[in-house]
């Protein structure tokens, strides 16, 4: 799902049955599930292991009876370059685990490389997870679950290569301008101008690459919008922000231009020519007083010069040779090629600025981020995601943790052009040292708790919660290049309200980003003493069950009244298999599992392969549903429908 998604219900169908799924404890819903399971009840347990990655497990799904499970999610859809973009994920990629990532001191480390499920045991063969997530004082190690096998690679070739529809319903209460994908062939229609529906061209497609949608509405060059939301709880709120229109960078001082890339074997085929397309195009876009280095990763870290070269034609010429030489090979080692980034002092007079291209399929994001806050000092790093299905939490975490921005590239686009484009950004934000004065509204809890610099093209939504509703003004201050800039704002809070009820899940959820980024890098909330990591799991646990949201210590479990598996010990365990995402190669996958067969009854366990979605969007928010059905010799299929509201 995405990075931002607030996953607040579920419901699983099967047979006469509709069962409303229970938020618990993760090691109490496991439990739950567990005991249905063996008891030959259908069973549904969604659990989540990265912020936009969750498992979905079915227990004894019988053939010629379907399951449906439902889920229902809430996100904000940010605007970009202009746009609102609304993006689907589609696949999972693989991720690549570092040897010894995430291993308590006294275990044995894991073997590095992408994790497979084993046929045999139903395992990965890697690190083992603590017994409970939420025992508090205990080593976890963190662990994904096993790699599924992998379709085009070894999976049956029973799986329908056409098994996800899609369609979008857009009611945005103003006119629709532009509607374009520029990932998947879309056709429209619009019954009147403030609707539109999108599906995809020819019905139906692989779920091997992210669906992305772009839009405009008309009239919409307005700088800031909100939307509230009160109940008994209290009231909500969600701010939208967009920088002003700036004269151009003047900016002249020097520029140590770093460019990172990625080597690893993920990266090999189409990713490694779209992360070439683009060092041809920022190479050529550099200032006769900048300087430049090159480094590239994959089992290791190597620069392409002893030092900063000046951006003279021949060093830019020799810095084109050499990347145009590289290939895509071996593992992920992040680490090392931030640290190669970031260990070397910055010659003097110049900022920093680190470009870095990958496709962040690697399992120990925590340790990643933890290592680039660390290490940042008074450098800006931007992310740029190569690839069609990537790891776009990563990423954005990158940017957001590296104060600068994450922008994503499709190798499968014309690489000149987008390289060009994405080049063109490498410039300095636009709006800092953002402050708001919130006047009368008695605001508390907002998120981001840190109010990051604004770029030209990015949008930043601000949650929180009020006090007082009625008329207020509050002002957005901030430095344009420098200059004071404020922008005032009139707005009007509500007393009860009947629309936006997902603005409070919204707010839930981005506070516990918030509280994942301070267990993640250790950095503690402005103005707020020293928090433990057992209270801030205690925290992110106690909204998960208030709010009905999954979290990496809460999940959702549904369990039937019938007892439709007789004989449920003799079933077995088998993961769904998933697409090899477009663009990559075997390289990426590695050792590849031994194929899996089945027949009769089984219980599913793999990574999240979505069948129905649904969906409703309210200025960002989204919902979706899934459905997965076992028929003999088939193993998924898949039909998207959102819904899409925008206020």
């Amino acid at each position: 799902l995405n990075e931002t998604a607030a996953v607040n219900a579920m419901v699983m169908e099967v047979g006469d049955e509709r069962v409303q799924a229970k938020i618990q404890r993760i090691e109490e819903a496991r439990a739950t599930f567990q005991k249905a399971q063996s008891e030959g009840r259908s069973a549904a347990l969604l659990t989540q292991y990265r912020p936009n990655m969750f498992t979905q497990d079915i227990a004894n799904l019988m053939p010629g009876l379907p399951v449906k499970v439902t889920l229902k999610y809430a996100q904000t859809v940010p605007r970009v370059d202009g746009s609102y973009e609304l993006v689907i994920p589609l696949v999972v990629g693989p991720r690549y685990q570092p040897q010894g990532a995430g291993v308590a001191p006294g275990e044995a480390a894991p073997r590095g490389g992408v994790q497979h499920w084993d046929a045999k045991t139903g395992t990965s063969g890697g690190a083992t997870r603590a017994d409970s997530r939420t025992a508090y004082g205990q080593w976890e190690v963190e662990q994904l679950p096993a790699y599924p096998p992998v379709f085009e690679l070894n999976a049956p070739g029973q799986i329908d290569p056409e098994r996800v529809g899609l369609a979008i319903h857009i009611n945005a209460g103003m006119a629709i301008g532009a509607i374009e994908s520029r990932t998947h062939p879309i056709t429209t229609q619009t019954p009147d101008q403030g609707k539109a529906e999108v599906r995809l061209t020819g019905g139906r497609t692989l779920d091997n690459r992210d669906f992305v949608l772009r839009y405009t509405l008309a009239g919409t060059r307005t700088q800031a919008g909100l939307l509230a939301y009160r109940d008994p709880r209290g009231g909500f709120f969600s701010l939208l922000l967009e920088p002003p229109q700036a004269p151009a960078d003047a900016e002249i001082t020097p520029r140590e231009m770093v460019f990172v890339l990625d080597c690893s074997g993920s990266m090999d085929g189409l990713p490694i020519e779209a992360s070439k397309a683009f060092m041809r195009a920022a190479l050529r876009k550099l200032r006769p007083t900048d300087s430049f280095r090159i480094i590239r990763f994959s089992d290791s870290a190597n620069e392409f010069s002893a030092q900063p070269l000046p951006a003279t034609p021949q060093n830019i010429a020799a810095g084109l040779r050499y990347t145009d030489s590289l290939r895509g090979e071996g593992g992920t080692e992040m680490s090392a090629g931030i640290r190669q980034a970031l260990a070397p002092p910055v010659p003097s007079g110049a900022i920093r600025l680190v470009t870095f291209l990958t496709d962040g399929y690697i399992g120990n994001e925590a340790e990643i981020l933890a290592l680039l806050k660390a290490n940042l000092n008074d450098a800006r790093l931007y992310a740029f995601g190569v690839g069609t299905g990537v790891n776009r939490y990563l990423l954005s975490e990158m940017g957001k943790v590296g104060r600068g921005f994450t922008r994503y590239m499709d190798p499968t686009e014309d690489l000149e052009k987008v390289a060009g484009e994405l080049a063109d950004r490498l410039q300095s934000p636009v709006l800092t040292d953002i402050q708001i004065d919130w006047g009368g509204m008695e605001v508390s809890e907002p998120s981001p708790d840190r109010i990051p610099d604004l770029f030209a093209g990015q949008s930043l939504r601000i949650q929180g919660r009020y006090n007082r509703p009625g008329p207020h003004e509050i002002t957005v201050r901030g430095l344009v290049h420098g200059r004071p800039a404020t922008l005032p704002l009139k707005i009007e809070l509500p007393e009860t309200s009947t629309q936006g009820e997902a603005v409070p899940i919204v707010w839930a959820r981005s506070v516990i980003g918030d509280l994942q980024y301070q267990l993640t890098t250790g950095r503690q909330q402005p103005g707020v003493e020293s928090v433990n990591a057992d209270a801030l799991k205690q925290r992110i646990t106690d909204l998960g069950l208030n709010f009905a949201l999954v979290t990496p210590w809460t999940a959702f479990v549904a369990v039937s009244e019938k007892i439709y598996n007789p004989d449920p010990a003799k079933t077995p365990t088998l993961p769904v298999a998933v697409p090899q995402v477009k663009g990559t190669t075997e390289k990426a996958y590695g050792e590849p599992a031994a194929p899996i067969t089945g027949g009769g009854a089984f219980t599913g366990h793999g990574g999240p392969e979505p069948e129905t979605w649904v969906g409703l969007l309210l200025m960002g928010l989204l919902l979706a549903s899934f459905l997965v059905r076992h028929r003999p010799n088939r193993f998924a299929e898949a039909t998207d429908d959102f819904r899409t509201e925008l206020a």
